[in-house]
C-alpha cells in the first residue's frame, strides 16, 4: 500500500506542485491550507508523513508541529521559505525529521520524502529487534554488547543507552534536551552538558578519528545524529 502524505500549504500554486509531484510517484495525498485543519486531518487520517509549511493561517506551522508531536512519533518535513538558522533549529527541536527551504525542485522534494519514509520503515523494523548493525558498528541490546569492526567496545550503562537511542533512529537529529529526556528521563539534576560529555566519550571509543567522526555527527546549532 502506498504511503499517505498530508501536505499543509496555504499557497495554492505551491500546494498544487507538491500534490502533483507526490501523486505521480503513487503516494496518497491529503491537503490542508491552515494549521487547525491540519491537526484535525492528521488525527482523523493518520498519515505516514506530513509536509508542513510554517507560515499558515489560524496556527503557525511550528505550533502545529508541537501539537502533532503530542499525538505520537509522526514524521514531519518542514517546507518553508523561512531558511534562517533559528527557524531550522526551532523545527528540529520540535522533532521535525527534515527541513526543505523554498524554492525547491520536485526532484529534491521526492528524494527527501523517500529518505524520511525509508528511515521510518527501518526504525519500525528495528523496534522488534534486539540487534542493530550500522556499517562496522554492531550493537546487541539484550546482552548490551557493542563491537566496532569486530572488536569489542566497553561502554558504561549510560553510554550504551545513549548509543542505542541514536543508533535505533539513524539520521534523526536530536537536541541535547531530547536526548536528556530519552536517556535520563526524569532523573533529578540531569544537565544537558552531560550529553556533550558522553558524546565525546563515545566518539573516543568508537571513532577512528574522534575529531572527524563517521558515526556520531554534530548538526551545528541543533544537536547530534547517528549517520546511517
Amino acid at each position: 500500500m502506498s504511503a499517505s502524505i498530508l501536505v499543509v500549504e496555504d499557497d495554492p500554486k505551491i500546494q498544487k506542485i507538491i500534490v502533483q509531484t507526490l501523486r505521480k510517484e503513487g503516494y496518497r495525498v491529503l491537503t490542508s491550507g491552515d494549521g487547525r485543519e491540519a491537526i484535525q486531518k492528521a488525527r482523523a487520517e493518520r498519515p505516514d508523513l506530513v509536509l508542513m509549511d510554517l507560515r499558515l493561517p489560524e496556527m503557525d506551522g511550528l505550533e502545529v508541529c508541537r501539537e502533532l508531536r503530542k499525538e505520537g512519533p509522526l514524521p514531519i518535513i518542514i517546507v518553508s521559505a523561512r531558511g534562517e538558522e533559528a527557524d531550522k533549529v526551532a523545527g528540529f527541536t520540535l522533532g521535525a525529521d527534515d527541513y526543505i527551504t523554498k524554492p525547491f525542485s520536485p526532484t529534491e522534494l521526492l528524494l527527501r520524502v523517500k529518505a524520511v519514509l525509508r528511515r521510518v520503515q527501518d526504525h519500525q523494523a528495528q523496534q522488534g529487534q534486539e540487534r542493530i548493525r550500522i556499517r562496522g558498528l554492531f550493537i546487541d541490546r539484550s546482552s548490551r554488547m557493542v563491537e566496532m569492526e569486530g572488536k569489542p567496545v566497553e561502554l558504561t550503562a549510560r553510554e550504551f543507552d545513549l548509543l542505542w537511542t541514536l543508533a535505533s533512529r539513524p539520521n534523526r537529529v536530536f537536541s541535547r534536551e531530547q536526548l536528556l529526556d530519552l536517556v535520563w528521563k526524569d532523573e533529578f539534576g540531569a544537565d544537558p552538558a552531560t550529553v556533550t560529555v558522553l558524546i565525546r566519550r563515545l566518539r573516543q571509543k568508537l571513532e577512528k578519528e574522534p575529531e572527524n567522526p563517521d558515526y556520531i555527527k554534530t548538526v551545528w546549532g541543533v544537536g547530534y545524529k547517528m549517520q546511517g
